[in-house]
């Protein structure tokens, strides 16, 4: 007769996961492991030779997991992705997966903040130089490569100031000097910009903005070519890279109504952005889609749709007190970093990070545009601007 201890470490389920293929559930179950079970010997030694193509361990991520990773695979037409706790570290392991002593990173000047600080305070440390262009920047990028560039890091459009790159013309430069390129897809979604179709080797999208859809993910991704795969396979097996299976779970759930969220929220911002084009206080709106944005002829030929967020410059009168009054009066949108979700968000600020950009040291709104109705945020918005 078996002790209570025995009978308590046996009991409900025994590791064979053959016993549940009955349960077909809509969604994949969220495994929750650290250790992973062989069936025999066979497997054990296949593991340690290098040969075993299953999990063997929890660091190597969960069939949770697999099954998001999967499917970002296919919607961006890559050969494989991996998930990461975060947007920023899927940057940031792209880097240091491709980059080493001695190399040149060239990126975009309207990026996504926090990148510029792991240059600055990580990568120069290693010896990688890193230099910024002009975020509406085309073939002209030639002019900034060196001998030493390896790397080029695109973000179009940026998620502040919204220039876009003519990246089928950044990318025909690249493969000229045999530079990889990558690219911050966040904003467009695979849904709306698909970049390795458009020749960039790398597609990296912070899941926990529309992909997610719902404020409460932590989550990246990176999709990368064939070519890229063993470079990139061997860093993330080197630092044992594995995402939550809960934020998987969560965000593949996401993914399943992403064309009908993304389409509202694209409407709704149209619709507000071309409100606001008219308004006194407001000197433009930078909108992608909007024949007014600078880029727009580059949006209308490789985008397929546009996102809801969007920022908006003031009038040269106003200061940061004005700024202020104009935040503090929002009723229905709340006050916060990020994009994306349901619930409509304001920040405000001098977005530009330098002088090469063309919104440099001026005060600009940035407007998440969520799932309310959007008369009511017009409405909102309306008062709002009053109180300038």
């Amino acid at each position: 007769m078996k002790g209570k201890a025995t009978e308590i470490i046996g009991s409900g389920y025994d590791g064979n996961s053959s016993k549940l293929e009955r349960y077909h559930s809509i969604n994949p179950p969220i495994y929750h492991a650290s250790t992973v079970l062989f069936e025999n010997y066979a497997e054990l030694k296949a593991t340690g030779q290098g040969k075993y193509d299953g999990f063997t361990y929890g660091t190597d991520g969960s069939p949770t997991q697999q099954a998001f990773e999967q499917a970002m695979t296919e919607l961006e037409g890559g050969y494989w992705t991996r998930a990461f706790p975060s947007g920023l570290l899927a940057i940031t392991s792209t880097l240091q997966a491709f980059l080493q002593s001695g190399d040149h990173l060239l990126v975009c000047n309207s990026v996504y903040g926090p990148v510029r600080r792991f240059a600055k305070n990580l990568l120069a440390r290693f010896g990688v130089e890193t230099s910024y262009f002009p975020a509406d920047i085309g073939a002209e990028i030639e002019s900034y490569i060196t001998p030493k560039t390896r790397f080029i890091l695109l973000e179009s459009p940026g998620s502040n100031t919204f220039e876009l790159q003519d990246v089928p013309a950044v990318v025909k430069v690249a493969r000229k000097h045999n530079i990889l390129t990558a690219i911050d897809n966040t904003w467009a979604t695979p849904l709306f910009f698909q970049p390795l179709a458009h020749g960039v080797d790398i597609s990296i999208h912070s899941v926990t903005k529309y992909i997610s859809g719902h404020s409460d993910v932590l989550l990246g991704s990176v999709t990368i070519t064939e070519a890229c795969y063993e470079r990139f396979h061997r860093l993330c097996r080197a630092l044992e890279i594995f995402a939550s299976p809960d934020a998987c779970y969560l965000a593949l759930r996401g993914l399943k109504t992403l064309p009908v969220r993304l389409r509202q929220h694209e409407s709704a911002a149209l619709e507000l952005a071309g409100w606001l084009q008219d308004e006194a206080a407001v000197e433009t709106v930078l909108h992608p889609a909007l024949p007014s944005h600078p880029e727009h002829a580059i949006w209308q030929r490789d985008f397929s749709g546009s996102a809801g967020i969007f920022s908006f410059v003031l009038q040269p009168q106003y200061d940061e007190a004005a700024v202020a009054r104009f935040v503090d009066s929002l009723q229905l949108f709340s006050i916060g970093y990020s994009w994306g979700g349901f619930k409509s968000l304001v920040t405000a600020g001098k977005f530009a990070q330098s002088e090469l950009s063309r919104y440099h040291d001026r005060w600009m709104i940035r407007l998440n545009i969520g799932l309310e109705d959007v008369a009511d945020l017009q409405t909102d918005v309306q008062q709002a601007l009053a109180k300038l």
